[in-house]
């Protein structure tokens, strides 16, 4: 079995502190009845912590993990962390598409901006429920052009990168850059400064921004990454990704284990234990307020 958490240990820890904590708590409030109701009480409370460990299991997505001749081989994108910028001003989805499919093995994360940036997909290794957000991803209206940095997710994709540097050391990170470089931007763009080795390949895709584009400011962002710039404006098939010579492992068809994934098995038996209990709580406040009724009556 493995896992691959989608939170930090440190958050992780401080939230099950804090739950384990909270029930605790609410544990001296079950003691407190007797009788039948101290026992029911009990049962509650452990159905809710054991809800609570399950949701807290689910964010280790453990799986199972074939070995040996089981395994055979894994499609491409073993190990590696594909790092998708897209300008919400173009429309990249086929582009996307094709990485999806050209590495059905990788982690992806999704960062993207115009408006401002943000990081629309965390890290994951789900490309399947990944691929109805981006279908969705179509091109909106241009805003305001003296607004527009070309450059405005360098800070997020920094830290990502850092993040999956130290929660998978050893990994391959692919950065691939699709926007339109800011189109008549009338103030200087800045540029994408990001630790030392920290890509191994990608590339910066240009695509046109309501008819416009600035090919100028791509080829910085290009340098600034270290891949080359690719021209998308024509369509066609996305040409391979280059990558450094060190770095054609992670993108090649490798032995390792499949993975099978738990986190959804976990958080339909925590859903379960939370109706049954939204359930109880229902009926015992039509109780009480049948025999407040029948009280006043």
């Amino acid at each position: 079995m493995t896992f691959e958490p989608i939170i930090p240990f440190a958050i992780f820890a401080v939230v099950a502190v804090a739950l384990v904590g909270a029930r605790l708590v609410t544990l001296r409030q079950a003691l407190a009845a007797t009788g039948a109701h101290r026992r029911s009480a009990l049962a509650r409370w452990a159905a809710m912590t054991l809800a609570v460990t399950l949701l807290l299991l689910a964010t280790t997505r453990p799986a199972l993990t074939a070995s040996g001749d089981d395994a055979g081989e894994r499609g491409s994108g073993a190990d590696t962390n594909v790092f998708v910028v897209l300008d919400r001003t173009v429309d990249a989805r086929s582009d996307i598409d094709a990485l999806l499919d050209r590495y059905p093995e990788a982690r992806f994360a999704v960062i993207t901006f115009a408006p401002g940036p943000t990081l629309m997909w965390p890290l994951s290794q789900d490309v399947w429920s990944l691929q109805p957000e981006v279908d969705g991803l179509t091109a909106l209206p241009p805003g305001d052009p003296t607004r527009s940095d070309a450059a405005a997710p360098g800070n997020i994709l920094r830290y990502q990168l850092i993040q999956a540097t130290q929660q998978y050391p050893g990994s391959q990170n692919l950065v691939v850059y699709a926007g339109a470089g800011a189109p008549g931007a009338s103030t200087a763009q800045g540029g994408i400064d990001l630790p030392a080795d920290s890509i191994s390949g990608g590339a910066v895709l240009g695509h046109a921004a309501d008819g416009a584009i600035d090919d100028a400011t791509l080829r910085r962002i290009a340098d600034d990454l270290g891949v080359p710039y690719l021209d998308r404006r024509a369509g066609g098939d996305l040409p391979p990704l280059e990558t450094r010579p060190d770095a054609t492992e992670a993108t090649e068809p490798v032995p390792a284990a499949a993975r099978t994934e738990l986190y959804w098995l976990l958080c339909l038996l925590a859903a379960g234990l939370l109706l049954g209990e939204i359930w109880l709580s229902v009926r015992e406040l039509r109780q009480s307020r049948v025999a407040r009724r029948d009280v006043l009556s």
